[in-house]
């Protein structure tokens, strides 16, 4: 991996490409791209996990979803991952594993639409950092973990909490894959309307970055385009 951010965008003629912005690392992408001063280094590449320099140093005239739907082939999800989220919860000594499909996926400022059937005031967001496979792997060590990542998102992990613990609707055990997964030392913060919801740090997880990677791939493909919700800290309104 080449870069240190990576940003999807349509250039002055209208081309969709990949490229790293120019920018310091306290400047904001939106602030610059609002005033017509966002450029990018251009990348080639037909999707992020192959994206490589090119040189070319062009303007940004529309930043694009760094990730597509059809470019992530599942999504892999990490439970109870911080240690004040499990509170008096005794620590599992492996990861707690559930998945969503692809087709849950939505873009940065895109609607989530909400079933009917979900409705009922009980959907909870849920800030949290995600892990985007770069390289296709299987058994994969804690040492060469890293070497399959190629990067981080921050992410909001949709729940319904009724489908997923009301004993009516949930049978006796949590039901992770249909309510999270209907269709469409890093601060970690979340804001709902502009309120601050939660605000604690990567250095809460019980299970890191190398763990999560090694054991999700423990004889499974983890195929590159995969992210991987590293789970959600404390203080959210069902969580």
């Amino acid at each position: 991996m080449a870069w240190s951010r990576l940003i999807r965008f349509v250039d002055d003629n209208g081309k969709e490409t990949f490229g790293e912005p120019c920018i310091d690392k306290y400047d904001q992408l939106n602030e610059l791209l609002e005033k017509g001063e966002l450029y990018a280094v251009e990348y080639a590449g037909q999707d992020p996990t192959t994206a490589t320099q090119q040189g070319a140093k062009v303007h940004v005239k529309e930043l694009k979803d760094i990730l597509k739907p059809s470019e992530v082939p599942i999504v892999k999800c990490i439970g109870l991952n911080y240690i004040k989220h499990r509170g008096r919860k005794e620590a599992s000594p492996f990861p707690s594993v559930f998945i969503k499909p692809s087709a849950c996926v939505a873009g940065f400022k895109e609607d989530i639409p909400i079933p009917k059937i979900a409705q009922d005031g009980t959907v909870d967001y849920e800030g949290e950092l995600a892990v985007v496979i770069g390289k296709t792997g299987k058994d994969i060590t804690k040492e060469n973990a890293l070497d399959h990542v190629l990067g981080y998102l921050a992410s909001n992990d949709v729940s319904a909490r009724a489908w997923q613990r009301d004993p009516a609707k949930a049978g006796g055990v949590p039901q992770w894959c249909f309510s999270k997964g209907f269709d469409n030392d890093l601060l970690l913060q979340t804001f709902v309307n502009g309120e601050e919801r939660q605000n604690s740090t990567t250095g809460d997880l019980l299970f890191g970055v190398k763990e999560i990677v090694s054991f999700v791939s423990q004889g499974t493909t983890l195929q590159a385009g995969t992210i991987i919700l590293t789970g959600t800290p404390l203080v959210s309104p069902w969580a």
